[in-house]
């Protein structure tokens, strides 16, 4: 099963959202939440764990995917 990470903006932040952790980690910026995304995607591939990291902004839409295997 692929773990899911998102980051999506809040009214005056930034959230990383993963599907399996109830709490959201939030960011003053979205390059700040992606960065963190993006660490933890490499983490959780180095673990053996796949993922899938979704890049949203601010108004909505899908900017970017990245798997991280």
């Amino acid at each position: 099963m692929i773990h899911l990470i998102s980051v999506e903006p809040l009214a005056d932040s930034w959230a990383v959202r993963q599907s399996d952790v109830e709490n959201a980690q939030h960011f003053s910026s979205g390059a700040k939440a992606e960065d963190a995304a993006r660490r933890l995607g490499a983490r959780l591939s180095g673990a053996g764990r796949s993922s899938e990291i979704r890049i949203y902004t601010r108004d909505g839409a899908l900017a970017g995917r990245y798997l991280c295997r």
